[in-house]
């Protein structure tokens, strides 16, 4: 036998050994996902960073769908975004401080603050390995292996003190963007044959000016692309204890391990196109649908050709409309309505006007017609996530699509240290240790001889 045979003889395996029957998961009462039977997460944890609320718990243990809701520290996103929209002002730097504070900084907190983070964007130790050795077709994996190499630099990178946690923590916010964007001028030189553009951060600058500067150059970004970016940022800071990255990294930080083993973990999570690629898939999607669609107005045409992609007779035939349903939110995804406001401004500023009005006559009817294929009552209702719209708002600023995932992690670090402090400062610190069912037969062992 070859190796290639061997291969082929081990993959067929895996067909018959990997197989579970379903049946067995309601018989011993596993819950598949961490779900409840009605789609609920299952209650593993506290915390007082997040909250996600989507649905109310009635009497009979019946959910009930609610406008969606999304809590920091007790704050609503809404009334956080509403502030930072009317005053024409950046505000991720004040939504980190919250996270991993616990309270809103004062001015002369927030500048010094502002003044922190600045001066823990170089990367100096790191630009060797990130812009020439560190190559790659996906920057989440370069970001995760920079992650790693900074573990090196740091003289107190085991220590789990909350004085050192919240050092780290600030330097690898500050440091993300930095990354990330040598990591794409890095890509594009090594594998698009580009020249090699590196641009230092500046001081005066907010993060989401700073990545875009970094990213484009001076004037090359207007002032509505940096305040969407950093509203884009603010969305996504912190999503609860219970998304996969951030169970990934409570998970992880429960072990005792250093904190960029534990990042490295998330980050390869949010990797995953379950998770963090899906707006990315929303844009394939619609970019599709632009053309399938002849007239963008007719909701008649559109509402069939959506029906044919739930039924697989059309685009990639699996039978999905991406951006469409979450986990948690039911007749709206806070996220998604906010970003989606912001995108009508930015589509009009970019002259875009007739695209924007598609995308939102999609969410309507993608939602109708999902709802009547499926069957589904009002306690299941679906809503467009904030995957509908970021897509959209990444492409009309002028952001390439390998940076739309890494722009997730730009964001969901502030969130990911916040659950990771937590998690170590519990006064009774216990690794997470869930327990699986084995269903497998006995077997004797049969000794070598006798195969």
């Amino acid at each position: 036998m070859n190796t290639d045979e061997l291969i082929q003889k081990l993959t067929e395996s895996i067909k018959v050994t990997s197989h579970i029957d379903t049946e067995l998961f309601t018989k011993y009462n596993v819950k598949r996902g961490l779900r409840n039977e009605d789609h609920s997460g299952v209650l593993v944890g506290l915390t007082t960073i997040g909250d996600v609320v989507g649905y109310e718990r009635q009497e009979g243990a019946a959910l009930k769908a609610i406008p969606g809701k999304l809590i920091y520290r007790g704050i609503d996103v809404e009334e956080i975004a509403t502030s930072i929209d009317q005053e024409k002002r950046f505000g991720f730097e004040e939504t980190v401080f919250l996270l991993l504070a616990g309270y809103l900084p004062s001015p002369d907190e927030l500048k010094t603050f502002n003044t922190l983070i600045s001066e823990q964007r170089s990367i100096e130790e790191l630009s060797k390995f990130s812009i020439l050795q560190l190559q790659g077709h996906d920057i989440m994996n370069i970001l995760a292996r920079s992650v790693m190499i900074m573990y090196t630099f740091d003289d107190n990178a085991d220590d789990i003190s909350p004085e050192n946690l919240m050092k780290q923590a600030v330097s690898l916010i500050a440091k993300f963007p930095t990354i990330i964007a040598y990591a794409y001028h890095s890509m594009r030189h090594n594998y698009h044959g580009q020249t090699l553009a590196i641009r230092h951060p500046k001081d005066n600058l907010s993060i989401a000016e700073n990545f875009l500067y970094m990213l484009k150059g001076q004037d090359h970004y207007t002032e509505l692309d940096a305040r969407v970016l950093d509203m884009a940022l603010v969305l996504h800071a912190e999503h609860g204890g219970g998304n996969n990255s951030t169970f990934t990294i409570r998970v992880t930080s429960s072990s005792g391990t250093d904190t960029y083993s534990s990042v490295a973990a998330a980050i390869g999570s949010l990797k995953g196109p379950l998770h963090g690629g899906a707006n990315l898939q929303v844009m394939d999607m619609f970019n599709h649908l632009k053309g399938a669609i002849h007239n963008w107005s007719d909701e008649q045409e559109i509402k069939s050709y959506l029906l044919k992609i739930l039924k697989k007779e059309v685009y990639n035939r699996k039978g999905l409309i991406y951006g469409i349903g979450h986990a948690v939110y039911t007749i709206s995804d806070p996220r998604a309505v906010i970003l989606r406001d912001m995108a009508r401004d930015l589509a009009h500023e970019k002259g875009r006007d007739q695209e924007f009005e598609f995308l939102e006559l999609l969410e309507k009817l993608a939602i109708e017609t999902f709802m009547e294929f499926k069957g589904l009552n009002v306690n299941k209702q679906v809503c467009a996530n904030v995957d509908f719209y970021s897509g959209f708002v990444y492409e009309m600023i002028g952001l390439p699509r390998e940076v739309f995932t890494p722009i997730f992690a730009m964001a969901r670090i502030a969130g990911w240290m916040a659950h990771r402090i937590e998690e170590l400062n519990f006064e009774s610190k216990r690794i997470i240790r869930p327990a699986y069912k084995n269903v497998s037969d006995r077997k004797q062992y049969l000794p070598l001889n006798k195969r």
